[in-house]
């Protein structure tokens, strides 16, 4: 049942306790809208983390959507100043009206709320979804006939490239929290697209009729959430004890997998991996493929024969590769940038003193590569590398540290149930 209790501190500190460890004085951030759910977690996270000798840094995202979002955004900053809570404000200007609007607004906020992160050297970003939230996910994925998976909801941990986003609140309900605040006499900023008939889950929410979110409904969508969290657990732990034994996952960015069938959410595990995708491709498409593999493009990537690329060193097994078609354009190569949603620069660009590089595919010069890699031209035309004026100095999978061009890379975002990471040297 969402808590409803007064002591929210001692509720929070058990949520954190469950998301924990954590190291000796740590160093948060939280994404601060200026509502009431994440200016309750602000107060929370900053009372708990003083507590332990720590700092906090409230994230405040400007969409740049609604006139007045940047003076509530400057006050957020003021209110949170009282507190003694350091605010940076984060504003979007690529944002604009038209199709697919809330979906492309949350990304570019996790974007830059995760950027944010990394440029402070924070690991730990905190979210203030609560109970809720929780109860209108389920709803809407069920109305999208999501899988299991998906029904459990949204996680109180999920990793990312550079650290860990949590959700403390999950188990709170949004009544609580404005109840929190009356008491700690704060006001908060009522955001008009939180009622916005147009948006399911604000339609959800008034056909739910609980705004304090410790009804009965809720609760029952919470448990059920909960219930499906723990298949889903117990699913990734089958998903990573199958992709260790039976699947060899290579540091240039693709698996060796056995002849078949497999088992459709470690295949889904798999692709993730392999095309950097945030979320998993259709469930149904996935298991199709799975139950009988066949050589096919799914969700960017590809499944082909090992010996109908004249790979006959890999063996009589299917190869899951990125599919080039899908792969983005050559970005600049600065230390850190992440290409194709795999691959992050690591290190050794600046040093090198090379001017102005990019950081890419190989692509068509693939085939200039034979004589230096055994792998299919398929899988070497995948590989990042980097480029000045168009001509390729450095291919860091196959360039070694007395290269001219030094430069490491890792992987950007693996699944984390692949047993093993894109790293070169592996």
């Amino acid at each position: 049942m969402p808590a409803t209790s007064p002591d929210m501190r001692s509720l929070f500190a058990a949520a954190m306790n469950e998301l924990g460890p954590f190291p000796p004085a740590p160093r948060l951030a939280a994404g601060v809208s200026g509502g009431a759910d994440s200016l309750a977690l602000a107060l929370l996270t900053d009372d708990w983390v003083r507590a332990r000798g720590g700092t906090m840094l409230a994230l405040i995202v400007d969409h740049g959507l609604r006139g007045e979002a940047a003076q509530e955004a400057a006050q957020t900053a003021a209110l949170l100043a009282t507190r003694g809570i350091a605010a940076n404000i984060l504003r979007l200007d690529s944002l604009l009206p038209g199709p697919g609007l809330a979906e492309r607004a949350r990304t570019a906020r996790f974007n830059a709320l995760t950027a944010a992160c990394a440029e402070a050297g924070i690991t730990d970003l905190l979210l203030g979804h609560h109970a809720a939230d929780q109860a209108e996910t389920l709803l809407i994925r069920a109305l999208s006939a999501s899988g299991p998976a998906g029904m459990a909801g949204m996680a109180s941990l999920r990793a990312f490239p550079a650290g860990r986003m949590l959700r403390p609140l999950l188990g709170i309900a949004p009544g609580a929290l404005r109840d929190f605040l009356r008491a700690a006499g704060l006001r908060w900023v009522e955001d008009p697209s939180n009622t916005n008939p147009t948006a399911l889950r604000a339609r959800l929410r008034a056909l739910r009729g609980d705004p304090a979110g410790d009804g009965f409904a809720t609760n029952t969508l919470r448990a059920t959430a909960a219930k499906a969290g723990h298949a889903r657990r117990q699913g990734e732990t089958d998903i990573a004890t199958w992709l260790a034994t039976h699947v060899s996952l290579r540091a240039e960015g693709f698996a060796i997998m056995p002849p078949g069938p497999f088992p459709p959410d470690a295949f889904s595990s798999l692709i993730r991996a392999i095309s950097g995708a945030t979320f998993p491709p259709a469930r149904a498409q996935v298991a199709r493929l799975a139950a009988r593999p066949y050589q096919a493009t799914l969700a960017g990537t590809r499944l082909l024969l090992a010996g109908s690329l004249g790979a006959g060193s890999l063996g009589a097994n299917w190869l899951l590769i990125r599919e080039a078609a899908a792969m983005q354009a050559p970005i600049p190569a600065i230390a850190g940038a992440i290409w194709d949603g795999r691959f992050r620069l690591r290190s050794g660009v600046e040093d090198a003193g090379v001017g102005a590089l990019t950081f890419g595919a190989v692509g068509g010069d693939a085939a200039s590569l034979r004589q230096r890699s055994p792998l299919p031209a398929a899988i070497l035309a995948t590989l990042p590398a980097l480029r000045r004026g168009g001509e390729i100095v450095c291919v860091p999978h196959l360039d070694d540290s007395t290269s001219p061009w030094p430069a490491t890379i890792q992987p950007a975002q693996p699944h984390p149930a692949a047993p093993v990471p894109f790293v070169v040297g592996a």
